[in-house]
């Protein structure tokens, strides 16, 4: 069957156990991350002199969607989210976007690391007293997971590409017991993973947690981030509108998932996978480099549910960067305000990472294909904000020069609103086929995957459903493991 492993091992239970006592941890479930109105008050109350970034046990209630969406001491409430306004995206179709800004860590990563993370931990898999947790990435997510790893008290070995931003590398150096940059950037994902295979055969006592292949990342997504999604769309949808479709990088294929959740509730919905033009993968079984950061590449992840996507969109990282300093430099703030952005619109910008203008692009080419007015409705994730990507300004002024009134007017008409349906695809059932079958040359030649499996992935109607069925299982085992600590009967 097509299951998460989740056989315990009583002895390496009992020293997680231990380790989580020792470290004053509760282990949220995936039912308290999707409504924190179940966290007890006690821990709320906890929470009020915490800093959102902290490295504090109590900060595991904050993966979720809906903290308050300020640095320190926040409570919870809604989904955080944003409507873009159409004088900003030049499409009449109301695109809205989940903000991931304000998860510890300032991204949303941080809930794929925990869902890899927590069926191993909770079912004794994973001794944070002997092992050391790895977690290979293009950027956040080893960020999350040495943060998980850190309020473990457990060592943590950090791998990402050399060419990732300066930001990320200066946040792991302080929490990540090991950091390991491999050659190249964003897109080469293989040299992450041969690190991987290195560490393996080193003898050394570690669990690598492969956000590209672990299903707990697919899950948490598909059941956390699907369920925020559902209830922006029943706070925002008008008797005449009509959910259209999610659009999402696909990256570790993560996000991706709560497309699969919202297909269920809403089936005419559409999943649209993006990706960069340099790398079009997807889209023409190609390779190359390219500059948005967070999205990887060369490969089609193993938890990719691909017989469920129905569009694919390239975009130009080109764009993605002229975008960028249209967001954040004054100059292109100036020239937005001119346009008619409103001014509120305009000074929180700064939301959007590299890859969530990416995904708000891929939105943008979705509801110009179909013609979308304004009933519809378009969803999309900004996964972190500028926030991690600073210094990449400087980079830039510094490469390409100011940037000049007459840039902000080009990459407004140019990258904005001159967004254009090249470079996309509407996927048939034999495209999906030719999509999936791209798993074989790195999931079973490479990785140890199996030919039955990989067949199972596309014949086998039940194969993603049997994964979405456990997900009730990790909450019993989560409650269970609480319990043998002992310390949330204190807050009840």
């Amino acid at each position: 069957m097509a299951k998460i492993d989740l056989t315990v091992y009583s002895d390496r239970l009992e020293r997680a156990v231990k380790r989580a006592r020792e470290r004053n941890i509760i282990i949220p479930t995936f039912a308290q991350q999707k409504d924190p109105t179940l966290v007890p008050a006690k821990i709320k109350e906890e929470l009020k002199d915490i800093g959102l970034w902290d490295v504090h046990p109590r900060n595991l209630f904050r993966i979720t969607w809906k903290n308050e969406p300020v640095a320190k001491g926040g409570g919870f409430g809604k989904v955080n989210y944003w409507e873009l306004p159409s004088s900003l995206t030049g499409v009449d179709a109301r695109i809205i976007v989940l903000v991931g800004k304000w998860f510890p860590t300032g991204a949303h990563k941080v809930g794929a690391a925990f869902g890899c993370l927590v069926p191993r931990l909770v079912t004794g898999q994973f001794d944070p007293t002997t092992q050391k947790a790895v977690w290979p990435s293009t950027g956040n997510y080893c960020r999350g997971g040495a943060y998980d790893s850190a309020l473990l008290g457990c060592q943590s070995i950090a791998i990402l590409p050399e060419g990732m931003s300066k930001e990320r590398f200066e946040w792991l150096s302080k929490i990540a017991g090991e950091v390991i940059a491999t050659p190249g950037s964003e897109s080469n994902v293989k040299e992450i993973f041969d690190k991987c295979w290195e560490l393996r055969r080193s003898g050394e006592d570690l669990m690598i947690f492969n956000q590209f292949e672990e299903f707990g990342n697919y899950l948490w997504h598909y059941d956390v981030t699907g369920h925020a999604m559902e209830e922006v769309l029943h706070e925002v949808l008008g008797p005449r509108d009509e959910y259209r479709g999610v659009a999402s990088n696909t990256g570790s294929a993560g996000t991706i998932g709560c497309g699969d959740y919202l297909k269920q509730r809403f089936p005419t919905s559409k999943i649209i996978a993006s990706e960069a033009l340099q790398c079009p993968t997807l889209l023409n079984n190609g390779f190359g480099a390219h500059r948005i950061e967070g999205i990887g590449d060369k490969h089609v992840p193993w938890i990719h549910n691909v017989k469920n996507t129905d569009v694919v969109t390239a975009i130009d990282d080109n764009s993605v960067v002229n975008i960028m300093r249209l967001f954040n430099e004054p100059v292109g703030r100036e020239y937005l305000l001119q346009r008619g952005v409103p001014a509120d619109v305009v000074n929180h910008l700064d939301l959007m990472g590299f890859s969530g203008i990416a995904n708000v692009l891929s939105a943008i080419k979705f509801a110009k294909y179909y013609e979308l007015g304004s009933h519809d409705v378009v969803l999309t994730v900004l996964t972190d904000s500028m926030e991690l990507y600073a210094t990449r300004i400087e980079e830039y002024r510094e490469t390409f020069g100011p940037f000049t009134a007459a840039d902000a007017a080009a990459a407004f008409a140019r990258d904005l609103h001159g967004e254009s349906t090249d470079h996309m695809i509407e996927l048939t059932y034999a495209d999906r086929k030719r999509v999936h079958n791209l798993k074989y040359y790195t999931w079973v030649e490479q990785q140890g995957k199996t030919y039955e499996e990989i067949q199972a992935q596309w014949y086998d109607p039940d194969y993603w459903l049997e994964f979405q069925s456990q997900l009730p299982e990790f909450d019993k085992l989560i409650n269970q493991f609480n319990d043998a600590v002992g310390i949330l009967k204190n807050y009840q």
